[in-house]
């Protein structure tokens, strides 16, 4: 990309770099059907993906989401399917299809992206706060049961065996922590994509009687300081109503919207 990309660049970027392969690094398996990637991830999970869905008309999407969810159906081990839309995307019925298969969504979030250098200097670290990498086992499980809670959510072991599981890897994924007297308040993962000038920022999450403090900021700064060292450019994040405004202050554009549709075993379609 030029040195000031425009938004419809950035966008291009993300369409072209960031989809498809980008969206399964580390899948245990993946199948093709069509425009589809269907994704089989540790922790019981499954992932659609795809690059786009035009010219299908609403009768072959809804034929998609059919297929894809009797894939997964016929693997016991998938507890959980996730389909990732996105808001510029053309795909008509879409919304309808889903809901029609049991899934539901999940808080829209907005796609972010810009130069990594803008987040740097804004890092400073709150008093009493330490913000470090997680490496151990012990640190990573504390941190992925902090991560639920911030979320609202029951503290699911799965979830931190997937954790576990891709930092182990070695491929250059790191999950960073900020602390108060020792406990996790506020976490979030580094994730690279291999082969482009991205790296990734996902998991942000702040224990709600710690945020407004400038902690998340500092442990972006963090994450962004390590993506430069090891030669990348730009970050995108799928960012929250909370994360957004503090990735803005730092140069990065909202260039579309992305939301989670999540169908759980069990959860029957209409």
């Amino acid at each position: 990309m030029s040195a000031d990309p425009t938004d419809t660049q950035l966008l291009a970027a993300y369409d072209e770099q960031l989809r498809e392969e980008a969206d399964f690094d580390g899948a245990l398996d993946v199948t093709r059907h069509g425009p589809l990637w269907l994704v089989r991830l540790t922790g019981g999970r499954g992932f659609v993906t795809y690059r786009r869905l035009e010219p299908a008309g609403a009768g072959e999407v809804r034929e998609l989401v059919a297929a894809a969810v009797a894939h997964f159906d016929t693997d016991g081990s998938v507890r959980e399917i996730e389909w990732k839309s996105r808001g510029h995307d053309a795909a008509p019925g879409l919304e309808e299809a889903l809901v029609a298969h049991g899934f539901q969504a999940e808080e829209t979030e907005s796609i972010m992206i810009g130069p990594l250098e803008g987040l740097v200097g804004d890092g400073r670290v709150p008093e009493g706060v330490r913000v470090r990498r997680a490496t151990e086992e012990a640190d990573v499980r504390a941190v992925s049961a902090m991560t639920d809670r911030a979320f609202g959510k029951e503290v699911d072991r799965s979830r931190a065996d997937a954790l576990v599981a891709l930092l182990a890897r070695d491929d250059g994924a790191q999950q960073w922590v900020a602390e108060v007297d020792g406990r996790p308040v506020s976490a979030g993962r580094l994730i690279p994509v291999v082969g482009t000038e991205f790296v990734g920022i996902w998991g942000g999450a702040t224990l709600p009687e710690f945020r407004h403090r400038g902690i998340y900021r500092a442990l972006t700064a963090a994450r962004a300081r390590a993506a430069l060292e090891s030669g990348y450019r730009y970050l995108h994040s799928d960012s929250s109503r909370f994360s957004r405004p503090i990735l803005e202050r730092s140069g990065l554009v909202a260039v579309s919207t992305t939301t989670p549709w999540v169908r759980r075993s069990g959860t029957p379609g209409r």
